[in-house]
Formats: C-alpha cells, structure tokens, sequence
C-alpha cells in the first residue's frame, strides 16, 4: 500500500496494530469496529484506509505477524540434534515462555480464527501447522526410538499444544509459583502425557 504523502506510516501504522491488537482481545473481533480503533489512535474513521484496507485484513494482519515472529523464534530455539526427550523439554519451555509474554496476540491467534475469512485461515493454518509439524516430528521421533508412548502423535501434538497455551489463562507474574516453577511442573505433565 502507497504511503499517503506527508503521513507520518512508520508511526502511524504500528498505533493502529496495537489498538487492534488491544480492542480485539478485550471486547473481540466482531464486537470492534473501525471507528473505534481510529478513535484509539486519534485519527478520523476515514483515515484508516490509508493504512489498511478493511478489518479483516487487520485480524489477518495481526495473526500472520505473530505466527511468524513464533516460528522464526522457535528456529532460532530449536536444535535438530537434541534426542526426542532434550527436544521435547526445549519445545515446552519455549512455547510457555514466548506465549507467556504475549496475551494479547494468543488470546486473537487461537479465539479468533473462526472470524478469519477462507483465505486468511488458509494462510494462517498453514503457519499454525507448520509450528504443530515440529512438535509432532519430536513425538514421532520420541516414539520410534522407544523414548515416548504416544498412540496417535498428531492427537497427542495438538492436546500438549492446547494444554502449554492454557496457562495464558490463569499465569500471573508476581503469583504463588516463578515462570520457571510453572514451565517445570507442566514438563512433568507432558512428559508423563506422552509416556516418557
């Protein structure tokens, strides 16, 4: 999209993703309209479109860039040569630790996929499996070698990744237990969920 002359997009662009971000994880998706993120930033309606195209592509905007600040650092986290139950602790407290630090952009990433529009969820599933791809490699590997117990690696993939991102739910900084307390007993969960 061409930069509206004399518009200040470097700044003006990021305001309007962390007031989506915001308004969409406080009251979601449909609840929000782009009246109210442009009241937000302190920009009339009209003036948005200047910066993107329509709501959905915000939404879309705002999944892509967090699946792909995931992935890229779970691929600088990750490490081919660690053996299955090495990898399997890395990917948990990776997945802990990077979600923990974002509520906002997991909260939209997981509860507002069905509000993407088909080729939107088509782009951001193929991010999402991607990332699930990895953990199911760990449990197939883990599995082969006689390290983990897993019936169906894909189900038992999808179930660690549910379980990991729920503690976005209820994790307070500053409560009774440290992050890495948290991170510890949830790999003692996994661990004894894949049969290691």
């Amino acid at each position: 999209m061409a930069r509206t002359q004399g518009s200040h997009s470097e700044l003006t662009a990021p305001r309007i993703r962390a007031a989506a971000l915001k308004l969409f994880a406080r009251h979601g998706y449909a609840a929000v309209s782009m009246r109210q993120i442009a009241k937000d930033v302190g920009l009339q309606a009209g003036a948005l479109y200047n910066y993107t195209p329509d709501k959905q592509s915000l939404l879309a905007e705002l999944m892509r860039a967090h699946m792909e600040d995931l992935l890229a650092a779970r691929a600088e986290a990750a490490s081919a040569q660690l053996a299955p139950l090495e990898a399997l602790a890395g990917f948990v407290r990776f997945h802990i630790g990077f979600h923990i630090e974002r509520p906002e952009e997991v909260f939209i990433a997981y509860m507002e996929l069905r509000a993407l529009e088909p080729d939107n969820f088509a782009d951001i599933e193929a991010l999402r499996r991607r990332y699930e791809d990895e953990l199911e490699a760990i449990l197939r590997r883990g599995a082969a070698a006689g390290v983990f117990a897993v019936e169906d690696p894909k189900i038992a993939t999808l179930a660690v990744i549910a379980m990991l991102t729920g503690v976005n739910t209820w994790y307070r900084a500053g409560g009774r237990l440290s992050l890495e307390e948290v991170e510890e007993i949830y790999w003692g969960m996994v661990r004894r969920a894949v049969g290691a």
